[in-house]
């Protein structure tokens, strides 16, 4: 089967582009990049004001629909939650490192970052953490790739920039002066660290292609988490972070909800036992789950906090 893979064109999409590529053939396919520039590469305005949701997927997703491509890949937390008709997600596969770390050739934590110390971040969710943890830094904004944002620390121009931790692992540039942050101190974004592969609902061939790249663990939980995003109706650029695990066959969701100052941090975290081969229990599904973590939330004002806010 031929397959084309419509793919940004940064480093790290066509690396994550290739890496499915690759895959692909092993299982026997041919397959063929189409690079596709979004709307989040041109823009150069902060992320929360640049347009809104779908500013890295719109294009691509459109060159789905008009039979440009025939699979779309996707930095999971970019791809908006509310589906769009005529689209799927057909595969997930295993999630690298979902957290964040903390650049630096100064500074090792964030609490050892001085008073006033310029912090890069494009990330509202980002901003946000920051923010509630020392409301006494200076956080600027960061736009660019991968590789600018280094080049920008490296001259100086921030004294500290947080990457998520998978960007620096897959194009090989993670550095000894990069500081993993725990899920305690910095929640991951809905989906950080994994990949999300859409195809046309029509499509069954590369849907069936697919299949064998999905990973049952990294699904069920990038499930749950973007359910969390869906309910609330916050958007991928809110100040909103997920992360979900499976521990000893349960699943467990962490769920917050910032303020875009930092100043009020709603949080939840539940469970509930998983069987990755069940298939419709509906009171045992990710969804559920992020059901039950969303009412926790709306219980303590999450709602609230999200509409009294411009995300973008």
């Amino acid at each position: 089967m031929h397959i084309r893979i419509g793919t940004r064109h940064s480093a790290l999409a066509l690396w994550q582009a290739n890496f499915v590529a690759q895959e692909l053939r092993i299982a026997g396919h041919e397959v063929e990049l189409v690079k596709i520039t979004t709307t989040g590469d041109t823009t150069v305005t902060p992320l929360g004001q640049g347009g809104g949701v779908g500013l890295f997927t719109k294009e691509i997703q459109n060159a789905l629909l008009n039979g440009r491509c025939d699979v779309a890949v996707h930095s999971l937390k970019d791809l908006p939650t509310q589906p769009i008709e005529g689209l799927q997600l057909a595969a997930v596969p295993s999630r690298e490192d979902p957290r964040d770390c903390l650049v630096s050739d100064q500074y090792r934590s964030i609490g050892e970052l001085p008073t006033g110390c310029v912090v890069g971040t494009g990330s509202p969710r980002r901003r946000a953490q920051l923010m509630h943890l020392r409301s006494d830094l200076e956080i600027r904004d960061i736009r660019g790739n991968v590789d600018t944002r280094l080049s920008k620390l490296a001259k100086g121009e921030y004294s500290a920039i947080v990457l998520a931790t998978a960007g620096l692992s897959r194009l090989g540039l993670a550095q000894s002066f990069s500081t993993k942050l725990g899920l305690e101190t910095m929640l991951p974004a809905v989906g950080q660290g994994a990949l999300g592969l859409e195809t046309r609902s029509e499509d069954s061939q590369s849907q069936q292609a697919l299949r064998v790249l999905n990973d049952p663990v990294t699904e069920t939980c990038v499930r749950s988490e973007r359910e969390v995003l869906r309910l609330l109706k916050a958007g991928c650029l809110a100040p909103v972070a997920a992360h979900a695990t499976i521990q000893e066959a349960r699943l467990v969701l962490r769920a917050k909800v910032f303020s875009v100052d930092g100043s009020v941090m709603i949080s939840t975290i539940v469970q509930h036992a998983i069987d990755l081969n069940a298939t419709s229990l509906e009171d045992n599904t990710p969804e559920a789950l992020a059901r039950y973590a969303t009412e926790k939330l709306v219980s303590q004002g999450a709602d609230r906090l999200i509409e009294s806010k411009v995300f973008g």
